[in-house]
């Protein structure tokens, strides 16, 4: 296998990467960032895909994210890359715990009701298990759902204009550079540039 290690990493080094990443922790974000900006697409495109994949992430229907941005994406003639992307970024193990913990308590604020939960003892596996969608709807899903909303419409538009101006930006400068490039190239080791 190309690029593979001579030495396999053992027991420790496995763990030690694991709890503290030597290229850091920050890796993974800068990827992500550089692969949204490289996208051969508008920057319109590009910032509706990721404010589809951003709104969608606030939703509590987990299983279906990727289906409902690319849905979106489809409606704002977006990118559907970026739609991905933007959702994977967003939506992953290490956020839901706080994406469900604010529009938990968003959503209690706007249907201003009291949490029903408190004081139960509910049973969520066993609801999930059931797929009981009646009894799953009013305490959990629906608060979530209109929770999700605010936040959702306010990060995603937030994160279109910075999307879109830091895409527009990108690709002046690589534009700016090819032309340079073609330039240079045309001009010869002489520096001049050639007589029609």
């Amino acid at each position: 296998m190309l690029f593979r290690r001579r030495k396999p990493a053992g027991f420790k080094e496995k763990m030690r990467e694991l709890l503290w990443p030597r290229k850091g922790f920050l890796r993974p974000i800068r990827y992500l960032t550089m692969r949204i900006l490289r996208l051969s697409a508008s920057p319109h495109a590009v910032a509706a895909g990721v404010a589809a994949g951003v709104f969608v992430s606030w939703t509590p229907f987990i299983g279906v994210h990727f289906v409902m941005a690319f849905v979106i994406t489809y409606f704002l003639s977006g990118n559907m890359v970026a739609a991905a992307l933007g959702c994977a970024a967003f939506g992953n193990p290490l956020t839901y715990p706080f994406i469900w913990g604010i529009t938990w308590e968003i959503g209690h604020l706007l249907l201003s009701r009291e949490d029903h939960l408190a004081g139960q003892a509910v049973d969520l596996a066993a609801l999930f298990h059931k797929l009981n969608f009646t009894e799953l709807w009013r305490p959990v899903l629906e608060p979530m759902l209109v929770g999700a909303i605010p936040p959702g419409i306010m990060t995603s538009v937030a994160l279109y204009a910075l999307t879109f101006y830091t895409v527009k930006g990108f690709q002046a400068r690589r534009r700016a550079r090819l032309m340079e490039r073609a330039r240079l190239r045309l001009a010869g080791p002489t520096g001049d540039m050639p007589s029609v």
